[in-house]
């Protein structure tokens, strides 16, 4: 029988499905016997500590109750860490979720949403998602952030200005001084979106959180995070937002779910925030595992974009499609870029040391 037709919004006629890479079952008949090193999602391969994964257990022991719609716990400490009132915190089914919700709260059909290139394609998708046109902030030819760009987009009266920082897959950063030319440029009467997801990584005096600015700018600012990258928590799905916008909270909690944190990811985010140990060690390992790595690439002859994240964004100088797609007969699985113009990069995260040895020997061999 054939099936009935049902058409779907027009806006979504030039949305591709979101490609969320490989599995490790995926590649697993390919990987000819080797361990399988999956460094595509730039996850935290160290995994949660002892005390998370009891919070966890104590969570799951009552699945029949529902979570706390507004995580007050998890908020309030939140709050507490970042500087943001209590109230201007927003909890998220991971941070991608709440670039769903702001997207849905705020984009109407026909505004102009400002973002960064290349992106994540989640930032661009949700835009177009709600009939709005994003305008691309590409790279110089040297492969830095067009600043002078970026602040003419920001200054105009754009509905919103959305961009990673670090950017993701670039991982490319603003320094301070270039974080605060922005926060001046923005157009009052534009929202500015920081999505920080990988802030943890970004170490050193030449990177500045916007938390730092948070309460004392007085145009929309909303900062977004997750717990799925530094704080190992990316099966759980959970990530937050905070704003210096009364307006902008409160519209993304009319649009967001009631539910949309379940009870044993806020338990574990919660002891994340307060048992960081583990973490700090497990990001200083990445940061000198990340060094190493683009070292070795650099040898090699690829160029290696300097990066605040845990991964790097490589060029193989050959389409990267193919490299991922031999990798993986050396149990290697990472991301090749398919946005246009990129479609030589590929983006490696930083695992253990085996999977990291595995990666550089096996692109030794792949060239």
């Amino acid at each position: 029988m054939t099936p009935p037709r049902f058409p779907a919004r027009p806006e979504l006629a030039s949305l591709k499905p979101y490609n969320s890479g490989l599995t490790v079952t995926d590649v697993a008949s390919r990987a000819k016997g080797h361990p399988i090193a999956k460094l595509a999602s730039n996850e935290n391969p160290h995994g949660p500590n002892a005390a998370i994964q009891a919070a966890m257990r104590d969570a799951i022991a009552r699945p029949f109750v529902y979570p706390d719609p507004s995580a007050r716990a998890l908020a309030d400490t939140i709050a507490l860490l970042t500087g943001a009132e209590k109230d201007r915190v927003i909890l998220g089914d991971g941070s991608e979720d709440l670039l769903n919700v702001l997207a849905r709260a705020v984009l109407n059909p026909g505004d102009e949403v400002v973002t960064l290139f290349p992106s994540f394609p989640l930032h661009e998708d949700y835009a177009t998602m709600m009939g709005a046109k994003v305008t691309r902030i590409g790279l110089t030819p040297s492969y830095e952030i067009d600043m002078g760009a970026l602040l003419d987009a920001a200054a105009r009266p754009v509905r919103l200005t959305l961009l990673a920082n670090p950017m993701n897959p670039a991982g490319l950063w603003l320094g301070p001084q270039e974080l605060d030319a922005l926060l001046a440029a923005q157009n009052p009467e534009s929202l500015l979106c920081l999505d920080e997801a990988y802030v943890e990584y970004a170490a050193g005096p030449d990177y500045a959180s916007a938390t730092e600015r948070l309460a004392k700018h007085d145009k929309p600012l909303l900062i977004l995070r997750t717990f799925s990258k530094a704080y190992g928590l990316a099966g759980l799905r959970i990530g937050y937002g905070i704003s210096n916008s009364d307006d902008v909270i409160d519209a993304m909690n009319l649009v967001r779910t009631p539910f949309n944190t379940n009870a044993v990811a806020q338990a574990a985010a919660l002891a994340a925030l307060t048992h960081t140990e583990e973490m700090a060690q497990a990001v200083s390992h990445t940061l000198r595992e990340r060094a190493r790595m683009a070292e070795r690439l650099t040898a090699l002859g690829l160029r290696v974009l300097p990066s605040k994240g845990n991964f790097l964004f490589v060029d193989c100088g050959q389409t990267s499609c193919d490299v991922a797609d031999r990798l993986i007969s050396f149990g290697v699985i990472v991301k090749p870029w398919k946005q246009e113009g990129f479609e030589s990069f590929l983006r490696v995260s930083v695992g253990l040391d085996w999977e990291n040895d595995q990666f550089l020997e096996a692109m030794a061999r792949v060239l």
